[in-house]
């Protein structure tokens, strides 16, 4: 560390880290059970909804959500150079690594990063992911499909993003790669969803959280 702030490789520690406390586990733990062998098997809201309930799975959403949002808020401003874009972009993604390669559970079982990656680009560009967020909702009310949601609110955040820039900048692009990322986290859900074998919210059976 020197006078003027934090070299970026402590911040990026320390975001990784904070990403990577597995709030649903945590929550699964407190009820004596292991939810990496319950549902889905995912460290992710909407297993912990399934299994225990609205009220735990809201809790860890919202958690999960705080953990990507203060991180870009908190800790990004106190990196030298902080004024730079790539910096607190480069939290940001640390902190989802961290979501979904937790530490604490060595480097395995965390959840696809949905709730998170939300947080961070909350923190990064509001509008554009209060319009993603908007779109997840919608289609979960309407199909009761968590993972189509989070398919298209993934898909519309590089558009938004890119409408209110109109460039390729640091942000854009890491929408972009989380976009990605989001879909391969949830090829399995893609394919369930083609054969009609997805489970809806509400079903009343071990779910494919985020």
């Amino acid at each position: 560390m020197t006078g003027a702030g934090w070299p970026l490789w402590l911040a990026l520690l320390v975001a990784y880290v904070a990403g990577s406390v597995p709030t649903a586990y945590l929550v699964g733990r407190r009820h004596g059970v292991d939810l990496r062998r319950v549902g889905s098997g995912n460290l992710g809201a909407t297993n912990v909804v399934r299994t225990f309930g609205w009220r735990w799975g809201g809790l860890v959403y919202v958690v999960d959500v705080l953990k990507g949002l203060l991180p870009v808020m908190w800790v990004a401003p106190l990196v030298v150079d902080a004024g730079a874009e790539w910096s607190r972009v480069a939290v940001g993604m640390a902190t989802i690594l961290g979501h979904v390669r937790p530490v604490f559970l060595l480097g395995r079982g965390g959840g696809k990063g949905v709730a998170t990656a939300s947080g961070v680009f909350l923190a990064l560009a509001p509008l554009a992911t209060l319009a993603a967020v908007s779109l997840f909702a919608a289609v979960v009310w309407r199909t009761r499909y968590v993972s189509a949601g989070s398919l298209a609110a993934a898909a519309i955040l590089p558009l938004a993003l890119w409408w209110q820039v109109r460039a390729f900048t640091p942000v854009v692009l890491c929408g972009v790669a989380v976009a990605a990322f989001v879909f391969w986290t949830h090829r399995d859900n893609i394919g369930r969803l083609r054969r009609g074998e997805e489970r809806r919210v509400g079903s009343g059976q071990g779910g494919q959280g985020r």
